[in-house]
Protein backbone atom coordinates (compact mmCIF):
# COMPACT_ATOMS: atom_id res chain seq x y z
CA UNK A 1 0.00 0.00 0.00
CA UNK A 2 1.42 3.34 -1.10
CA UNK A 3 1.59 6.40 1.19
CA UNK A 4 0.01 9.66 -0.21
CA UNK A 5 1.28 12.73 1.71
CA UNK A 6 -1.10 15.15 -0.03
CA UNK A 7 -4.13 13.11 0.88
CA UNK A 8 -2.98 12.80 4.46
CA UNK A 9 -2.43 16.56 4.63
CA UNK A 10 -5.95 17.26 3.26
CA UNK A 11 -7.45 14.87 5.79
CA UNK A 12 -5.75 16.70 8.66
CA UNK A 13 -6.83 20.12 7.29
CA UNK A 14 -10.57 19.28 7.40
CA UNK A 15 -10.90 19.13 11.22
CA UNK A 16 -8.87 22.30 11.55
CA UNK A 17 -11.20 24.11 9.11
CA UNK A 18 -14.27 22.86 11.02
CA UNK A 19 -12.89 24.11 14.32
CA UNK A 20 -12.18 27.53 12.77
CA UNK A 21 -15.72 27.73 11.44
CA UNK A 22 -17.14 26.85 14.86
CA UNK A 23 -14.95 29.48 16.49
CA UNK A 24 -16.05 32.06 13.94
CA UNK A 25 -19.70 31.16 14.49
CA UNK A 26 -19.26 31.37 18.27
CA UNK A 27 -17.66 34.77 17.89
CA UNK A 28 -20.53 35.98 15.71
CA UNK A 29 -23.09 34.64 18.20
CA UNK A 30 -21.29 36.23 21.12
CA UNK A 31 -21.16 39.55 19.31
CA UNK A 32 -24.85 39.26 18.44
CA UNK A 33 -25.73 38.49 22.07
CA UNK A 34 -23.65 41.44 23.28
CA UNK A 35 -25.31 43.70 20.73
CA UNK A 36 -28.76 42.42 21.76
CA UNK A 37 -27.97 42.97 25.43
CA UNK A 38 -26.76 46.49 24.69
CA UNK A 39 -29.92 47.17 22.68
CA UNK A 40 -32.07 45.78 25.51
CA UNK A 41 -30.28 47.94 28.09
CA UNK A 42 -30.70 51.01 25.88
CA UNK A 43 -34.39 50.25 25.34
CA UNK A 44 -34.91 49.71 29.08
CA UNK A 45 -33.13 52.97 29.86
CA UNK A 46 -35.21 54.80 27.25
CA UNK A 47 -38.41 53.28 28.68
CA UNK A 48 -37.50 54.36 32.22
CA UNK A 49 -36.78 57.85 30.94
CA UNK A 50 -40.15 58.02 29.17
CA UNK A 51 -41.97 56.75 32.26
CA UNK A 52 -40.25 59.38 34.41
CA UNK A 53 -41.21 62.12 31.95
CA UNK A 54 -44.81 60.86 31.91
CA UNK A 55 -44.97 60.90 35.72
CA UNK A 56 -43.53 64.41 35.81
CA UNK A 57 -46.15 65.57 33.29
CA UNK A 58 -48.92 63.93 35.34
CA UNK A 59 -47.68 65.64 38.52
CA UNK A 60 -47.56 68.98 36.70
CA UNK A 61 -51.10 68.44 35.40
CA UNK A 62 -52.38 67.62 38.90
CA UNK A 63 -50.74 70.76 40.31
CA UNK A 64 -52.19 72.90 37.52
CA UNK A 65 -55.66 71.47 38.12
CA UNK A 66 -55.36 72.12 41.86
CA UNK A 67 -54.19 75.69 41.22
CA UNK A 68 -57.08 76.30 38.84
CA UNK A 69 -59.61 74.85 41.30
CA UNK A 70 -58.27 77.09 44.08
CA UNK A 71 -58.42 80.09 41.76
CA UNK A 72 -61.99 79.26 40.74
CA UNK A 73 -63.10 78.93 44.37
CA UNK A 74 -61.38 82.19 45.31
CA UNK A 75 -63.05 84.07 42.45
CA UNK A 76 -66.48 82.63 43.32
CA UNK A 77 -66.00 83.57 46.98
CA UNK A 78 -64.97 87.12 46.08
CA UNK A 79 -67.96 87.47 43.74
CA UNK A 80 -70.32 86.21 46.46
CA UNK A 81 -68.82 88.67 48.94
CA UNK A 82 -69.20 91.51 46.45
CA UNK A 83 -72.86 90.62 45.87
CA UNK A 84 -73.48 90.40 49.61
CA UNK A 85 -71.84 93.79 50.25
CA UNK A 86 -73.92 95.36 47.49
CA UNK A 87 -77.13 93.84 48.90
CA UNK A 88 -76.18 94.94 52.42
CA UNK A 89 -75.59 98.50 51.23
CA UNK A 90 -78.98 98.54 49.50
CA UNK A 91 -80.72 97.22 52.63
CA UNK A 92 -79.06 99.83 54.85
CA UNK A 93 -80.50 102.51 52.57
CA UNK A 94 -83.97 100.92 52.77
CA UNK A 95 -84.08 100.67 56.58
CA UNK A 96 -85.20 104.32 57.00
CA UNK A 97 -88.07 103.57 54.60
CA UNK A 98 -89.05 100.59 56.76
CA UNK A 99 -88.85 102.83 59.85
CA UNK A 100 -91.10 105.39 58.18
CA UNK A 101 -93.74 102.72 57.50
CA UNK A 102 -93.55 101.56 61.12
CA UNK A 103 -94.01 105.11 62.44
CA UNK A 104 -96.89 105.80 60.07
CA UNK A 105 -98.67 102.61 61.10
CA UNK A 106 -98.16 103.22 64.80
CA UNK A 107 -99.41 106.84 64.63
CA UNK A 108 -102.36 106.52 62.26
CA UNK A 109 -105.19 105.39 64.55
CA UNK A 110 -107.84 107.67 63.09
CA UNK A 111 -110.72 105.61 61.68
CA UNK A 112 -110.88 107.96 58.68
CA UNK A 113 -107.58 106.52 57.50
CA UNK A 114 -108.43 102.83 57.82
CA UNK A 115 -108.25 102.20 54.07
CA UNK A 116 -104.98 104.09 53.80
CA UNK A 117 -103.65 102.06 56.70
CA UNK A 118 -104.47 98.83 54.94
CA UNK A 119 -102.51 99.98 51.92
CA UNK A 120 -99.56 100.98 54.10
CA UNK A 121 -99.63 97.63 55.86
CA UNK A 122 -99.63 95.76 52.55
CA UNK A 123 -96.69 97.78 51.17
CA UNK A 124 -94.80 97.46 54.42
CA UNK A 125 -95.36 93.69 54.47
CA UNK A 126 -94.16 93.31 50.87
CA UNK A 127 -91.08 95.38 51.59
CA UNK A 128 -90.25 93.35 54.68
CA UNK A 129 -90.75 90.00 52.92
CA UNK A 130 -88.41 91.11 50.14
CA UNK A 131 -85.71 92.16 52.62
CA UNK A 132 -86.15 89.03 54.73
CA UNK A 133 -85.63 86.83 51.65
CA UNK A 134 -82.26 88.53 51.18
CA UNK A 135 -81.25 87.51 54.72
CA UNK A 136 -82.37 90.44 56.91
CA UNK A 137 -83.38 89.49 60.46
CA UNK A 138 -84.87 91.80 63.08
CA UNK A 139 -83.12 91.82 66.45
CA UNK A 140 -85.25 90.73 69.40
CA UNK A 141 -85.15 93.47 71.98
CA UNK A 142 -88.25 93.80 74.17
CA UNK A 143 -88.06 91.85 77.46
CA UNK A 144 -84.61 90.55 76.50
CA UNK A 145 -81.51 90.90 78.62
CA UNK A 146 -79.43 93.85 77.43
CA UNK A 147 -76.68 92.71 75.08
CA UNK A 148 -74.19 95.37 73.93
CA UNK A 149 -73.55 93.38 70.74
CA UNK A 150 -77.18 93.78 69.63
CA UNK A 151 -78.58 96.65 71.69
CA UNK A 152 -77.63 100.30 72.05
CA UNK A 153 -78.87 101.73 75.37
CA UNK A 154 -80.31 105.22 74.93
CA UNK A 155 -81.78 105.45 78.41
CA UNK A 156 -81.68 103.60 81.73
CA UNK A 157 -84.90 103.63 83.69
CA UNK A 158 -85.06 102.93 87.43
CA UNK A 159 -87.88 100.49 88.09
CA UNK A 160 -88.90 97.68 90.39
CA UNK A 161 -91.25 96.12 87.84
CA UNK A 162 -88.46 94.60 85.78
CA UNK A 163 -85.20 92.89 86.59
CA UNK A 164 -81.99 94.87 86.28
CA UNK A 165 -80.61 94.90 82.72
CA UNK A 166 -83.88 93.98 80.96
CA UNK A 167 -84.90 95.91 77.84
CA UNK A 168 -88.23 97.63 78.60
CA UNK A 169 -88.55 99.84 75.53
CA UNK A 170 -87.47 99.88 71.90
CA UNK A 171 -86.98 103.28 70.29
CA UNK A 172 -85.67 101.93 66.99
CA UNK A 173 -85.46 98.32 65.81
CA UNK A 174 -82.13 96.75 65.04
CA UNK A 175 -81.27 94.34 62.25
CA UNK A 176 -78.84 91.53 61.42
CA UNK A 177 -77.79 90.67 57.86
CA UNK A 178 -76.16 87.27 57.30
CA UNK A 179 -74.94 87.10 60.89
CA UNK A 180 -73.58 90.68 61.02
CA UNK A 181 -75.27 93.48 62.96
CA UNK A 182 -75.88 96.29 60.47
CA UNK A 183 -77.82 98.36 63.02
CA UNK A 184 -78.20 97.73 66.75
CA UNK A 185 -81.58 98.22 68.38
CA UNK A 186 -81.91 101.50 70.30
CA UNK A 187 -83.46 100.63 73.64
CA UNK A 188 -84.41 101.63 77.16
CA UNK A 189 -83.00 99.40 79.86
CA UNK A 190 -84.32 98.74 83.35
CA UNK A 191 -82.05 99.37 86.30
CA UNK A 192 -82.56 98.82 90.00
CA UNK A 193 -83.51 101.97 91.92
CA UNK A 194 -80.87 103.34 94.23
CA UNK A 195 -81.66 103.09 97.92
CA UNK A 196 -82.50 106.28 99.78
CA UNK A 197 -79.34 105.99 101.89
CA UNK A 198 -77.24 105.67 98.75
CA UNK A 199 -78.79 108.85 97.32
CA UNK A 200 -78.14 110.74 100.58
CA UNK A 201 -74.58 109.48 100.70
CA UNK A 202 -73.95 110.55 97.13
CA UNK A 203 -75.48 114.00 97.81
CA UNK A 204 -73.27 114.47 100.87
CA UNK A 205 -70.22 113.68 98.78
Amino acid sequence: MSHDPAKEKATKAKPEAGEAAHEAADAVNAEARASAEESSDAASEQLQKLLAEKQELMNTLVRRQADFENYRRRVEKERAQDRQRATESMIEHLLPVLDAFDRALSESSDTAYIEYRKGFEMIRRQLWETLAKQGLVRIEAMDQEFNPHFHHAIERVETTEHADGIVIGELQPGYIFHGRVIRPAMVRVATEPESKSARVSRTDD
